[in-house]
């Protein structure tokens, strides 16, 4: 039987283990500088499962009418396009829900103006949140009247169903990869005792064929 005075230490062992293992929320900052239209777009790629919400906040610097124009594009792997705003400044947030088990992109472009020398630079704070983090908990906790150890709670649970539904989608990955292997192994035998058989074969004709050349010329 646990202690009583060891127990608050296992839950807050248990909240950072859950929270060391969730991985649904990245947060980073960089500088983009501005160039021609049509450079290359640079791009932050995350992997969502199948109807997940998920909300990107990007706050970008500066202001409109700087010679500088940031284009937001967010995509899937599969085709799937989420959101293009355009001339970000200040904090643009987008949420969706996603169309498939894939990794998206979001991906920023700063578009020099024409009659604008280069140099000029932007800068982005860009936070992702999916699943459990996307979702606006303390307006949940408003609408339901909940304490502030049910709504932790609640949270946790959803985080702890993601990562049980994550493991379950890799379990299902390798299950589909090993099938596959096998496939592969079993293609490559029949396909090698195919070579040796053909080969034998082979082999034998060209016995065969010369006995009776030979004795056709009463060599043998």
């Amino acid at each position: 039987m646990v202690p009583s005075a060891l127990r608050p230490s296992i839950t807050a062992l248990f909240l950072l283990t859950v929270s060391l293992f969730s991985i649904a929320s990245t947060a980073l900052k960089f500088d983009i500088a501005a160039q021609q239209r049509g450079h290359r777009q640079r791009c932050i790629r995350n992997f969502v499962a199948k109807d997940t919400l998920v909300v990107v906040t990007a706050t970008v610097s500066g202001v409109k009418g700087d010679g500088q124009q940031v284009n937001i594009h967010i995509r899937d792997a599969v085709g799937n396009e989420y959101g293009r705003p355009k001339d970000v400044v200040g904090e643009a947030r987008m949420a969706f829900t996603s169309h498939a088990d894939s990794a998206f992109d979001v991906c920023f472009e700063n578009n020099l103006e024409d009659g604008r020398h280069a140099g000029l630079t932007r800068s982005v704070e860009l936070d992702v949140d999916i699943g459990a983090d996307a979702r606006d908990w303390s307006a949940i906790q408003a609408a339901e009247k909940l304490k502030p150890v049910e709504i932790e709670l609640r949270r946790i649970e959803e985080v702890v169903s993601e990562i049980v539904n994550q493991m379950e989608y890799l379990r299902s990955r390798e299950q589909k990869l090993r099938d596959t292997n096998e496939s592969t192994n079993e293609r490559v035998k029949y396909f090698a005792l195919a070579i040796m058989a053909t080969l034998v074969g082979l082999g034998g004709w060209q016995v065969v064929y010369l006995r009776a050349y030979f004795r056709s010329k009463h060599l043998i």
